[in-house]
């Protein structure tokens, strides 16, 4: 017999690749300014991984990392979720490849994808294994080479998107410690305003899919603008809600990394001065499903979240999906 029992993140860990597409380097690639993209994205940089580096590679760095800061070995280890829309290979799961070069034998593994929103996903699927007593220790990534399936000579596109992984470490927590409250949800009429074509059942490869560039990220860029701002507010106010606090409540903020005109949105909306939101989209751009990860693991490294905050996640992405975590601090 299961007994509901609180869930927390118990370590975190991150990785970027070392090289770095400046918007200098974008200028002389594709018709638009540095200028242009810092004043409607607000980013400057973005990470852009190795010929040798895959998802699977990006993930294991950032896995180690969030294990040595849980203390955990990937002996440990009871199931490990991967959140991508850039797996190294349609399968076997890119979780199936990290469990390997971590030698977390005993791990169940498979992969999640919710795209921008996968981490938020992945936190509520993994934390119910531990929460009805199925396992002990989850580990959670987010990663992506979204450079593999941007178009360089797209520049509505190219200039948004940026690769890396972030992870954390699930295990048992006490009552009113960890996770409060999750809030998922998704729209799948709108998955036509951010997609990828071809590549799956209903497109597969060809010569036709390949010419007509078809393997790259599609976007109505307006349409997901105003979808993000409206969802954003709405879904943070839906998992306070649940956890039973306001807006008031909120010590930290680490919202998904896309546009600086969509987290200042939200938080207008939260009412929350700019020193308790977290902000490195312009070093890493969009990192899809790495995005939320990567920024929680900045900012606990760097002292501005402590034990008994209480911290929200919010994200949103293709699907169209959103989602958004309330967590009482305790790493």
């Amino acid at each position: 017999m299961f007994t509901q029992r609180g869930v927390s993140i118990i370590g975190t860990g991150s990785y970027v690749p070392e090289q770095v597409i400046t918007n200098q380097d974008l200028e002389k690639m594709v018709d638009t300014s540095d200028q242009w993209i810092i004043t409607r994205t607000g980013i400057k940089e973005r990470r852009r991984a190795a010929a040798h580096e895959a998802t699977s590679d990006l993930c294991y760095q950032a896995a180690v990392k969030a294990l040595d800061s849980a203390g955990v070995a990937p002996e440990e280890l009871d199931l490990i979720i991967v959140a991508t829309v850039t797996p190294d290979m349609l399968f076997p799961s890119t979780a199936c490849l990290l469990q390997e070069k971590l030698g977390a034998q005993k791990a169940a593994a498979f992969d999640l994808e919710a795209a921008c929103t996968g981490f938020i996903y992945g936190l509520a699927v993994g934390s119910q294994f531990i929460a009805t007593g199925m396992y002990e220790k989850v580990l959670v990534v987010g990663a992506e080479v979204l450079s593999s399936i941007v178009d360089w000579e797209d520049r509505n596109t190219c200039v948004l998107f940026g690769d890396g992984a972030g992870a954390c470490v699930l295990g048992p927590a006490k009552p009113g410690e960890g996770i409060l409250s999750l809030y998922l949800g998704a729209d799948g009429s709108g998955g036509h305003l951010l997609y990828l074509p071809a590549g799956g059942s209903r497109k597969p490869v060809a010569r036709e899919t390949v010419e007509n560039k078809e393997h790259y990220i599609k976007m109505c860029g307006n349409e997901v603008f105003k979808f993000a701002v409206r969802v954003m507010g709405e879904a943070s106010m839906k998992a306070l809600e649940q956890a039973g606090l306001s807006k008031e409540d909120i010590d930290f903020l680490v919202p998904h990394q896309a546009n600086i005109r969509i987290v200042d949105a939200a938080i207008k909306r939260l009412e929350l001065p700019r020193e308790q939101v977290y902000i490195n989209l312009d070093k890493y751009g969009n990192m899809s499903g790495a995005s939320i990860p990567v920024a929680l693991d900045e900012a606990v490294n760097e002292g501005k979240i402590s034990s008994g905050d209480t911290v929200l996640l919010v994200g949103f992405g293709a699907g169209l999906t959103w989602g958004a975590a309330v967590i009482r601090w305790t790493a």
